[in-house]
């Protein structure tokens, strides 16, 4: 069973998520030989000020 965890920016829609979600279970499934079904997607919003790249943290670029 794969599983495939995202971690991204909060702030997606539910129709974006919605559509990954389908993007990638295709990928996984057709790629890894497995079922739709047996595919997880987990989403994991991340807010800016908890994400730091280079030192430095997202939400300073706002």
């Amino acid at each position: 069973m794969p599983i495939v965890r995202v971690e991204m920016f909060s702030g997606r829609t539910h129709a974006q998520k919605q559509e990954l979600a389908r993007a990638i279970t295709e990928a996984v499934a057709n790629i890894a030989h497995t079922t739709p079904d047996a595919t997880i997607v987990i989403f994991d919003d991340v807010e800016r000020e908890n994400w730091a790249q280079g030192g430095k943290l997202a939400s300073d670029d706002e």
